[in-house]
């Protein structure tokens, strides 16, 4: 089997739920969660004689997210009745668009190792969203229903097949969330499944010039499960082609138990749905008046956003993409570095911090920027401490921990839990001179020329001060009584 003999082609397609407060047809919440078919009405049910009325912000988001992308936006768009049978679809058909989308056209920029491509958009449209099967709900193994899902507004956005490798594909997701996210259309949370995509893959010989057959793979909700999911399914139709066999045009899922892709049906094509023309929605006329008021709302994107952080803070293009990846994260680091301090090197520590330890605890606690008790103003009030000598880096960790999850002042914290930093030089030199009489031949080994031994005695003096040593004394010390 020889992956690299082959290309591969990838598209992908993203469903992303919009931020309205109710659904797409209907006045019901779109909120997550709550009790089995609690957040339905006669519309969500798909019952006889049900009218939908179209959500204006609906139409709003998806200009929003459209003029963001480079897309056409559409004078005239159509919504279409997409037929097909699934439990979870009591209609019998989901409304959606075809012939004629909200919006065309448009690129999202990538960059992978250094490299950047654009992948080029087909289409964004707006649909409802379906409901959910949930298995095992009862004693006997029987299956359920929950509707609460049905007619929650998505954007999908389309690619054309212009990505070449499961790294490419990952980026071109994360790129995509970051400015949704920033638009305020989706909130980015793919473990909810309000950010999903399925993966056209297939595979051509290099040099040739028609594609191979693709298969669809539906579903993923995660980078991680993306990237996987991608890499199988590759090695499967490489291993499939090179044994003499033919890759048949089908829809697959990804087990990440098992790691694998496997059937879940033949691939379906547009006349397998019977689109048509949905006769209890009028088309959807959009005003150019419209288009440029909303194009003057929009904000700066993150690519936009991480190179001025880059330009006039002088950070690592690591450290500004990451920042930017949720517009939330960024406007938080925004807001401490304007409370803690100018300049490239106030800049660096906030963000080293927002990206480390601050990143590690929202990650534990699952929490969302606008939720931290770890305000910008009591995070700078850490700084502060660290600047002045109170406290020192590990004391300035746990400060922060507890304030993030207490929302308690820093320097209550500080004096509650007794983290303040022993600057007193003869405490230290007690210390220092207990070390260097506890180690006469690290001292002997130091003084013949091994100066990496310094950092064993910072270490072991700080040890002796429980990590309350102020490491500018301590270090000033240790050089006074070693002598270098």
């Amino acid at each position: 089997m020889a992956v690299s003999d082959f290309q591969v082609v990838i598209g992908l397609e993203v469903h992303a739920q919009l931020l309205t407060r109710s659904k797409i047809f209907c006045t019901c919440t779109t909120a997550f969660g709550g009790e089995p078919n609690a957040h339905v009405c006669p519309v969500c049910l798909g019952l006889p004689g049900a009218l939908p009325a179209l959500n204006r912000s609906v139409v709003e988001m998806a200009i929003r997210a459209g003029l963001a992308l480079g897309c056409t936006i559409k004078p005239k768009s159509i919504w279409a009745r997409k037929n097909y049978f699934y439990p979870d679809l009591p209609k019998g058909y989901q409304v959606s668009q075809y012939e004629l989308p909200i919006c065309e056209g448009g690129e999202v920029p990538v960059a992978v190792e250094g490299t950047e491509r654009i992948v080029r958009l087909v289409r964004i449209h707006m649909e409802e969203d379906a409901g959910k099967n949930v298995h095992d709900v009862s004693p006997d193994g029987s299956s359920g229903v929950d509707l609460n899902r049905a007619g929650v507004p998505l954007l999908e956005i389309v690619s054309q097949p212009d990505i070449r490798s499961s790294d490419e594909a990952v980026e071109y997701l994360r790129t995509l969330r970051a400015i949704l996210m920033a638009l305020g259309v989706n909130d980015g949370n793919m473990q909810e499944g309000s950010l999903r995509c399925d993966a056209n893959v297939s595979i051509m010989r290099k040099g040739a010039s028609e594609y191979g057959t693709r298969c669809e793979i539906k579903n993923m909700n995660s980078f991680r499960f993306l990237k996987a999911a991608i890499e199988y399914e590759v090695r499967r139709q490489v291993e499939l082609v090179e044994s003499g066999g033919k890759v048949e045009q089908e829809t697959r899922l990804f087990d990440p138990d098992r790691g694998e892709t496997r059937s879940m049906r033949s691939k379906e094509e547009a006349h397998d749905y019977r689109y048509f023309p949905e006769p209890d929605l009028p088309p959807v006329m959009v005003e150019p008046a419209l288009v440029e008021r909303i194009r003057a709302t929009l904000p700066e994107l993150p690519r936009a956003r991480a190179a001025r952080y880059q330009k006039e803070l002088a950070l690592s293009s690591y450290d500004a993409e990451n920042l930017v990846a949720d517009a939330a994260v960024a406007s938080w680091f925004d807001a401490a570095l304007a409370a803690y301090g100018k300049g490239p090197e106030a800049a660096k520590k906030v963000a080293n911090w927002v990206t480390g330890e601050i990143a590690r605890l929202a990650n534990e606690t699952g929490e969302a920027p606008a939720s931290w008790k770890l305000s910008p103003d009591r995070f700078a009030a850490v700084l502060r401490l660290v600047d002045a000598g109170t406290i020192g880096g590990p004391g300035a960790k746990q400060v922060v921990e507890e304030v993030f999850r207490t929302g308690a002042d820093p320097a209550a914290v500080v004096q509650a839990k007794g983290l303040a930093q022993v600057s007193d030089e003869g405490a230290i030199e007690a210390a220092v001179d207990k070390i260097l009489a506890a180690s006469p031949g690290e001292v002997e080994k130091h003084r013949s020329g091994k100066k990496n031994l310094t950092g064993f005695f910072v270490g072991q003096i700080m040890k002796e001060m429980k990590g309350k040593g102020n490491p500018a004394v301590v270090n000033a010390l240790l050089k006074k009584k070693l002598g270098s």
